[in-house]
């Protein structure tokens, strides 16, 4: 008898097949997780060196070629899909590389794009009065920068930084595209083995739906505390 009970034994207990969806779910954070740590590194440099060529009244060779560089960084990666730049750096450029990896840096690089535009504006909000305070307490622009403007600029836009965790995590579903057994991967496996596709998908759908919601709720504590010291 095709039973729920039974189907459900047969696409998570027996031979122990949740196990896929465990070991998905454990990639999908990890390749998050560390692909936002490298968006947000090249989201901080790509920022400042915009904000370096728009502020700089007599621009040098050298900031106008990094600024060009970063300038093509930006419509290229923002400007093709996805899953196209994770099959471009899997197939081509990182054809040897271990592929956790190469979904790291590819889904890395590609939120990279996506947090330097947001600490871009988050570095231009704050008053200009800043930045001459610093300079009149003697310290040099660079100083000025990474003690005065950033922290503040962090603290405007971290909850859209967050926001870009959540948008991450479920990008990292196309990662199956390249043999990657991230948690959709997983389910698709359970599914290709048991010929049952429904509780395997549903049971993915939930669990991104449940982290989600969980980050959501939090991502609304941070921005209330934020609000909170706002008026302090």
């Amino acid at each position: 008898m095709n039973s729920l009970s039974q189907r459900l034994y047969d696409d998570f207990i027996d031979k122990g097949r949740y196990m896929y969806l465990v070991k998905g779910l454990g990639n999908t954070v990890l390749i998050t997780v560390f692909a936002l740590l490298i968006g947000v590194l090249i989201g901080v440099l790509i920022a400042l060196v915009r904000v370096a060529y728009l502020q700089t009244e007599k621009k040098g060779i050298l900031l106008r070629i990094l600024n060009l560089i970063c300038g093509l960084y930006l419509t290229i990666i923002r400007g093709t899909p996805m899953v196209v730049q994770l099959m471009i750096m899997y197939f081509v450029i990182m054809a040897s590389g271990a592929p956790l990896m190469i979904a790291i840096l590819s889904f890395g690089l590609n939120s990279g794009a996506y947090v330097a535009e947001v600490i871009r504006s988050g570095i231009q909000s704050v008053d200009r009065g800043q930045r001459e305070a610093g300079r009149s307490l003697g310290l040099s622009g660079r100083r000025t920068m990474i003690y005065i403007i950033l922290p503040q600029a962090f603290k405007n836009v971290a909850p859209a930084i967050f926001n870009e965790f959540i948008v991450l995590l479920k990008e990292t579903s196309v990662a199956g595209y390249v043999g990657i057994q991230d948690l959709t991967k997983g389910g698709d496996i359970i599914r290709s083995i048991t010929y049952d596709a429904f509780p395997p998908l549903l049971a993915v759908a939930l669990i991104y739906l449940v982290i989600v919601v969980f980050l959501t709720q939090i991502l609304h504590v941070i921005e209330r505390r934020l609000a909170k010291s706002d008026l302090r």
